[in-house]
């Protein structure tokens, strides 16, 4: 796939593309019905694939107040997504608030029409771009005409009756639910960091864990049951997110506990996949009464890992997985 960070850049072999754009941030399941139709499209007219989108994210230029903004998914997982859906080249604009100012038809002509001459441009059910979100299906199916491309507006994904979407997506995360969120991504949410000091009262109670630091969003506090890869390994565990009461502790950790794992791992980069919630964070009058929640946690976390089949935290097979959505 090729990476495209200047428009001026943008190579004669890409004109007739079929092109999408959008944020895509968490290349979701509504994402991913957009990049399939694109492809497949794409595929019957012996086109080319172009996905547009933005850094920063838009948000982050145009509401700096609202802080924090997390992402769900970084820039080179987002790409690194995008590649493995088979898409052939992403136009990668850089969002300043100048370009926020651009117009939805000088973006059109600009660069879908003089600089990709597109065949065919897909958007998602209600996306709207532009100055003032000017660019929505009707205006874009009426410039379209005129120019001589065609638009084809993806209709919405849902899943038990709630849409995919990067915003329900993100509350699910946000208040716990990493069962729908994994049921709208198509894959369990997951976040990497880099295993740092922590305060080593896993080690002192016999249960020994990784402490990370992580930029992405969050689940709420609590217990959750997890997969972690390590150095292309994949390993079963259990992860608490808090404020550790028992101990009073005042600094928000996330310590990761795998299940037979006895290596060293200090700076080592690590990737977790959240599968279920296990429990809310809770404070135990003594260590003895943490430690024997922690092993039932543990307990519980190994049977519903159990038969969990690792391999489908791997996002490489995302647009030739089983459509089981409804619209």
């Amino acid at each position: 796939m090729v990476v495209i960070r200047n428009i001026e850049d943008i190579p004669d072999a890409l004109h007739g593309a079929f092109v999408t754009i959008g944020n895509f941030d968490g290349i979701h399941r509504g994402h991913q019905r957009i990049f399939r139709k694109l492809i497949d499209d794409a595929g019957r007219h012996n086109r080319k694939t172009v996905v547009i989108t933005f850094d920063p994210h838009p948000q982050k230029v145009l509401h700096p107040e609202r802080r924090p903004f997390f992402l769900l998914t970084h820039l080179d997982e987002k790409l690194r997504l995008l590649e493995r859906s088979g898409i052939d080249a992403v136009v990668l604009i850089t969002f300043t608030l100048k370009f926020a100012r651009t117009t939805a038809e000088d973006f059109v002509r600009t660069i879908l029409w003089d600089k990709l001459r597109l065949s065919k441009l897909f958007i998602g059910y209600d996306y709207a771009f532009g100055k003032d979100k000017r660019g929505n299906a009707a205006f874009l199916k009426t410039i379209g005409a005129k120019l001589g491309f065609e638009v084809e507006e993806i209709i919405v994904v849902k899943e038990n009756n709630t849409i995919a979407s990067s915003t329900n997506i993100r509350e699910a995360i946000c208040e716990g639910n990493v069962k729908l969120a994994h049921t709208l991504l198509g894959r369990p949410y997951n976040v990497s960091g880099t295993v740092v000091k922590g305060y080593r009262r896993g080690t002192d109670i016999g249960i020994p864990t990784a402490n990370i630091q992580s930029e992405k969003v969050m689940p709420t506090r609590g217990v959750y049951a997890v997969i972690v890869e390590i150095e292309g390994i994949k390993h079963r565990g259990v992860i608490n997110i808090g404020y550790n009461p028992t101990f009073g502790n005042n600094q928000l950790s996330i310590e990761v506990h795998l299940f037979d794992f006895h290596e060293d791992i200090y700076n080592k980069h690590i990737e977790i996949f959240f599968i279920d919630r296990l429990r809310d964070e809770m404070k135990f009058d003594s260590a003895e009464k943490l430690v024997e929640q922690i092993r039932k946690d543990i307990g519980r976390a190994r049977t519903i890992l159990q038969t969990y089949d690792v391999s489908v935290t791997d996002p490489s097979g995302i647009l030739q997985s089983e459509d089981r959505t409804s619209y």
